[in-house]
């Protein structure tokens, strides 16, 4: 690897090796940009089912001197429909609940991760793209002992993982090739090593219009899929300015729509200015009664502005002033989910930001021949296709609950974070940014101060508040489940900070998560 003189800075992400990656990078001398696509492509391998190339994501960047900008490549609805498609459910077992996903052929749309990738290095990467890819290319090659918690994952998803005799080799136990591999053990992908060496050289063009294209193409057209070449050929980063709220002497820029993770964080900020949440202590009861009530309302309000079906409109009924009004009087409740997810978070010395999140869905169960990447099933999301499946508008870029997202505080410091955890992604990410501005609190601290999240009637409260205000909020709340132990189910936030003025740099993994964080 070319050295370079170091910029440093800091990184945190959803797995110790996807850290790794990006830390390398930012000692080499790259900026915060190479560093995020090195730990993105180097997460495909050591977070496989969270993160994948067939996939789609989205950055926020904000650079150290320019405009902030939103890169949307999540996935892109086929350009045509098929009749007859393979399109199947599966049973995921949760240990204590099973629930049903959809995969095969049919379930894939377009991947953007690919183009994103190489769009964001094109517009602000500094380091040569085959350095970007190397350590995610030597990761893949040379293996790694996969973590307690990816294992975990797989347990979770086993029948999508063992659907087709292509996944099952590639994600074999080498103990017991009939197994998926398990924690502690050895897994490399060689197929990923030589197709992510052949992008290095040949570009995202391979992909989208080269042998991915064409061999995914014919395999859809010959097993029930809805992707033809030109759903490859046409697809486009979109480019979107940030959705901005302020609060508490800082600027939230987060995700806009048409994804909706972002503009619910925001009316739920909306709702809590001027309540003086600050003022109580932290974990009390009046704080979080009062934070469990604006996460009800944001969930009624999701429904009646529209943003379930029309997220642009939706959005813009959110945050009218007459609607905020509302709903800071009423009480309400019940929201859809979205799963699957891995967030990265970088800054460099120089100021750079970026804040990444991307997902998989939960798989299909296809891989691109020759390429070792596993495909979505992003229209199996019963959650993403609210009119039902198989209803999907053609041509389409497709919502999400994903919103990576920056804090700009008066006094120069940024803040990037994001969260995977399905529909917990935005009240995660809000616990952390209330805990940040509203609290006070170290970085490491804010992303594992243990949360609620209240849904569909339900208030979840996670280990860590006292017995006492466990026993209040269960009188005042009709269902309220307390639970033993801190849990993934509450998101994984994964922050990183910078104080310019002071020269100080700081990272939180979030433990549910896997999380790690590195200072360079």
């Amino acid at each position: 690897m070319t050295k370079r003189s170091s910029t440093g800075g800091a990184i945190a992400a959803g797995d110790v090796q996807t850290a790794r990656a990006g830390s390398e990078i930012l000692k080499a001398g790259g900026n915060a940009y190479d560093a995020v696509l090195a730990a993105l492509f180097a997460s495909t391998i050591a977070e496989p089912v969270l993160s994948s190339l067939g996939g789609g994501g989205f950055l926020l960047a904000a650079p150290g001197q320019g405009r902030p900008l939103l890169y949307d490549f999540f996935a892109h609805t086929p350009r045509q429909k098929q009749s007859e498609v393979d399109f199947h459910p599966v049973l995921a077992n949760f240990g204590t609940v099973t629930q049903e996903f959809h995969i095969g052929m049919g379930s894939m749309a377009t991947p953007g991760i690919v183009r994103g990738a190489f769009e964001v290095h094109r517009d602000l990467g500094r380091m040569p793209i085959k350095e970007v890819l190397q350590p995610a290319i030597d990761l893949a090659r040379h293996g790694l002992d996969l973590s307690s918690l990816q294992a975990y994952i797989f347990e979770i998803v086993e029948p999508i993982y063992m659907s087709t005799p292509e996944c099952r080799a590639q994600y074999a136990s080498p103990s017991n090739p009939d197994a998926l591999i398990g924690a502690g053990e050895h897994m490399a992908v060689p197929a990923k090593a030589d197709f992510l060496d052949a992008l290095a050289h040949e570009g995202d063009d391979l992909f989208y219009r080269g042998e991915v294209a064409a061999v995914v193409a014919r395999d859809c057209e010959d097993k029930g899929g809805h992707l033809k070449r030109a759903d490859f050929e046409r697809f486009e980063v979109i480019k979107r300015d940030p959705l901005s709220v302020e609060y508490s002497n800082a600027r939230i820029l987060t995700n806009p729509p048409p994804s909706v993770g972002g503009i619910l964080i925001a009316f739920a900020l909306n709702l809590l200015k001027d309540t003086g949440l600050g003022s109580y202590d932290f974990g009390s009861f009046a704080h979080l009664e009062q934070l469990a009530r604006v996460m009800a309302l944001t969930n009624q309000a999701r429904v009646e502005s529209g943003l379930n079906t029309c997220p642009i409109s939706g959005s813009e009924a959110l945050l009218d002033e007459v609607f905020l009004e509302r709903y800071r009087v009423e009480i309400l409740g019940r929201p859809k989910a979205h799963r699957g997810t891995t967030h990265i978070s970088v800054i460099d010395r120089d100021g750079n930001a970026a804040s990444l999140t991307v997902s998989n869905g939960e798989g299909s169960g296809y891989i691109a021949p020759g390429t070792g990447v596993v495909f979505n099933n992003m229209l199996g999301e019963e959650d993403i296709n609210p009119e039902g499946f198989h209803q999907w508008p053609q041509d389409t870029r497709m919502s999400s609950m994903m919103a990576p997202s920056l804090i700009q505080r008066d006094d120069g410091t940024v803040v990037a974070l994001g969260s995977g955890g399905s529909n917990r992604i935005r009240t995660a990410i809000l616990q952390t940014v209330l805990a940040l501005l509203e609290f006070d609190v170290h970085m490491e601290q804010a992303v594992s101060l243990p949360r609620v999240h209240f849904e569909r009637g339900l208030l979840n409260v996670e280990a860590g508040f006292s017995e006492g205000v466990c026993q209040q909020l269960n009188q005042v709340f009709e269902q309220c489940k307390i639970w033993e132990q801190q849990n993934l189910f509450f998101g994984g936030v994964h922050a990183v900070e910078y104080n310019a003025a002071k020269g100080i740099l700081a990272g939180g993994g979030d433990p549910r998560r896997g999380g790690a964080a590195i200072v360079v």
